[in-house]
């Protein structure tokens, strides 16, 4: 029989565990945390600070109502499909590829509404576009 006194180790603690235990939770909140909704956002469109208006000599203004019908240099299309506004675009451009094309859309316009205008002037050839607001000083 070994009736020895053993030599007394030191306890030691190991970190290893703990840092795995801390990085779990880590990655377990930061997961479930929840950030701002965008239902928490609030945007009024469009309204712009605009200092000087441009003028456009060879521009064609595209309006788009609230309702998703469209008008060419103030004279109503009769359809709503790309095609149309394409034929009409390309009648009123009288500068051709040079034209500006300046998009009046409503503030409660559909986006598939003003999608379909720069597709339309994308198929004639029409680089060239801007989107027309109006001042903060006269929005409501």
């Amino acid at each position: 029989m070994n009736f020895r006194p053993r030599q007394k180790e030191e306890p030691e603690i190991n970190l290893i565990p703990f840092i795995d235990v801390l990085l779990v939770i880590l990655i377990f909140l930061m997961l479930s945390t929840t950030y701002s909704k965008f239902t928490e956002m609030q945007i009024k469109l469009p309204v712009a600070d605009v200092d000087a208006q441009r003028d456009y000599p060879k521009e064609v203004l595209v309006s788009v109502s609230s309702e998703g019908n469209y008008s060419v240099n103030k004279v109503a299309v009769t359809g709503r499909s790309v095609p149309e506004l394409a034929s009409a675009m390309q009648a009123a451009a009288k500068a051709g590829k040079e034209s500006v094309v300046i998009i009046n859309a409503d503030a409660s316009a559909k986006h598939q509404a003003v999608i379909a205008v720069m597709e339309a002037a994308r198929r004639i050839g029409l680089t060239q576009i801007t989107f027309a607001t109006q001042s903060i000083s006269n929005g409501s």
